[in-house]
């Protein structure tokens, strides 16, 4: 259906794609995963040419749609594109929102529109949203609504770009169920995603991305049970981590748990696993006391997506000591909870620093 050769694209003297060739074949999923600003979004946007590449080509349907003759915007009707930031039309309703393009672009009666619209609107689970504003919908709701507006075009290909970035994560599952019954009605769709468990789910290829190159290709198992390129490896294994400095006996613990809440929150972590993890590091912090007067305390919170893992490191200055082992003991019912809720306990001195690393048991 698609067939890009060659393809490039410079901003000034950066070079954001590099002679890109793929194929993207009719009812394909395909998921482009890599690090941020790698190219991925700039991809798509020059599939359907709301970026004009710098060199190369792209065909559509056999197509040249970089050929001045051709109809730029019957080909975006037929390869729609739905955006991280929702782009709805904010003084119209959602059931509007899906009207406008089918009577304005495909010359359908306003009647037909507005039928279809609720079907399309009932597929995504809105039907009973049809007469509100986007501002009266949640940022789920308001991705859906792009969704069905997509297919109220009757396109060939949507386009989705990273579709769930903007979208607090009790909302993701929503839209990527729509994503997913859309996948297995046979559409043919590109996705920019980071959401690697979905894109192993439900693409037929991946493709990684990184410096502007589609760097690894291959089926879902291949890319992620056994990719062939290091910096594949380094990504699929990537480890997310949170930080955080404790130099007094002061430190605001409400402002640090809030910051390990937003962390959790973006690993899509569930609550009852959050809960035990905020338990966890207040029974790790309930030994350092002793130290903070004279030491700095720096907590790592490292989560392996592929492992399901959660690690907690805590690093102090000072001579050496274990801090499970020292005269300052905590009482026995925090060193109970500690090792109640933790697979494995490491004590390490690195350079100057005592390590602390616990491996929480997976909930």
């Amino acid at each position: 259906m698609i067939k890009v050769e060659h393809l490039s694209k410079t901003f000034g003297p950066v070079t954001v794609l590099k002679d890109i060739t793929v194929e993207i074949n009719r009812g394909e999923v395909v998921a482009i995963i890599g690090p941020s600003g790698t190219g991925k979004s700039t991809f798509l946007r020059c599939l359907n040419l709301l970026e004009m590449p710098s060199s190369g080509s792209i065909h559509v349907n056999g197509v040249d749609i970089l050929d001045r003759k051709t109809d730029v915007a019957k080909i975006r009707q037929k390869m729609n594109m739905v955006f991280q930031s929702f782009n709805l039309f904010s003084h119209l309703s959602a059931l509007d929102n899906l009207t406008l393009g089918p009577v304005r672009l495909l010359g359908m009666s306003r009647a037909e529109a507005r039928s279809r619209g609720m079907e399309f609107l009932r597929m995504v689970g809105l039907a009973e949203k049809w007469r509100h504003f986007p501002d009266e919908l949640s940022g789920g709701q308001k991705q859906r609504v792009a969704i069905a507006r997509c297919l109220a075009m009757n396109p060939d290909v949507i386009l989705f770009d990273e579709p769930t970035s903007a979208l607090d994560p009790t909302t993701v599952s929503e839209v990527l169920a729509v994503i997913r019954r859309l996948t297995s009605e046979g559409m043919t769709i590109a996705i920019v995603t980071h959401e690697m468990a979905f894109a192993r789910d439900v693409a037929n290829r991946v493709l990684y991305m990184d410096q502007g190159l589609i760097y690894e290709e291959g089926t879902p198992q291949q890319i992620f049970e056994n990719p062939q390129k290091e910096r594949t490896k380094a990504f699929i294994d990537r480890v997310r981590s949170f930080s955080y400095r404790i130099s007094s006996p002061d430190y605001d613990l409400y402002a640090m748990n809030a910051e390990i809440e937003a962390f959790c929150q973006k690993q899509i972590l569930p609550i009852h696993t959050r809960q035990t993890l905020l338990l966890l590091i207040e029974e790790l912090l309930q030994i350092y006391p002793p130290y903070l007067g004279s030491a700095v305390l720096d907590l790592t919170i490292a989560h392996s997506e592929k492992k399901a893992s959660l690690e907690v490191m805590v690093e102090s200055t000072g001579a050496p000591a274990n801090p499970l082992e020292s005269g300052e003991q905590p009482d026995d019912m925090g060193l109970s909870i500690i090792r109640n809720l933790s697979d494995r306990i490491e004590y390490s001195r690195v350079g100057n620093k005592n390590r602390l690393t616990v491996l929480m048991k997976r909930m």
